[in-house]
């Protein structure tokens, strides 16, 4: 007997099941190439929006913000070493009528050396205390000019960060403060905390300031520490000024 051969529409069905396959295999190569695509434009992306965010940091860190920067960490400093006494307040007692007699000291301290002016005596006699205050991980300092200096300290995993500086101003006792100068990172909200707090509640734009700014140094530490541990695992990181953003790729080891 001769050998049977398979009917047309079996060698029709075999072809058009090799050709679905070939169709899938290739749908699924696309959606690879496609998802590899979409990756490497987000990278880019990513890489760009970095470079930017780099070149504006560099842009507003100016010359004279570094001045700044120098010359109050030197009135700081002076002020420190100037001081007779340092009280520590427990936040039971940070309240409004503490910075009020605070404000109302460095108000009467300047008058008082206004006057010393006119009659030709010297404005700083060895009596005249001079005072800081402790709350926290914050010192308030009573500076020149009717001006009041807040030091806010830094942590991370118990080790001492970033030292920065904010100085306050009024015209007068009754009058509203308003931030003259500061330390603070530029990308962080103090004008919006200012316009928001400020002139309403002091107290708690004082200590919203000390809010931020730690976790801001906490953020940027956990991400330096993931580098560190896991850098090797970690095909690229990315991140806002502010480290409230943060992404990143994984290696494929497969």
């Amino acid at each position: 007997m001769g050998s049977r051969t398979s009917p047309p529409h079996d060698y029709l069905h075999m072809h058009v099941e090799q050709l679905r396959r070939r169709h899938q295999s290739l749908s699924e190569l696309t959606y690879a190439r496609d998802e590899d695509a979409k990756l490497e434009t987000t990278r880019a992306r990513l890489s760009n929006i970095l470079k930017r965010h780099e070149d504006l940091k560099e842009r507003l860190s100016r010359d004279s913000d570094k001045l700044i920067f120098e010359r109050l960490q030197k009135e700081f400093e002076a002020a420190r070493a100037a001081q007779t006494e340092e009280i520590s307040i427990d936040d039971d007692d940070w309240n409004d009528g503490l910075l009020a007699t605070i404000r109302e000291k460095v108000h009467m301290e300047a008058d008082r050396k206004a006057m010393a002016n006119q009659v030709n005596v010297p404005a700083d006699l060895p009596f005249q205390s001079k005072t800081t205050y402790r709350i926290r991980n914050k010192v308030i300092y009573c500076l020149d000019g009717a001006r009041i200096g807040i030091q806010y300290e830094t942590f991370f995993a118990g080790e001492p960060c970033e030292i920065f500086h904010c100085v306050l101003e009024s015209k007068s006792f009754l009058e509203k403060m308003t931030v003259i100068e500061h330390t603070l990172p530029f990308f962080l909200p103090i004008r919006e905390l200012e316009s928001d707090l400020l002139s309403s509640n002091a107290i708690k734009f004082i200590d919203h300031l000390e809010e931020i700014l730690q976790a801001y140094i906490d953020r940027r530490e956990q991400v330096r520490l993931i580098k560190e541990l896991y850098g090797n695992q970690i095909g690229e990181l990315f991140h806002s000024l502010p480290y409230n953003v943060i992404e990143f790729v994984l290696e494929d080891f497969e």
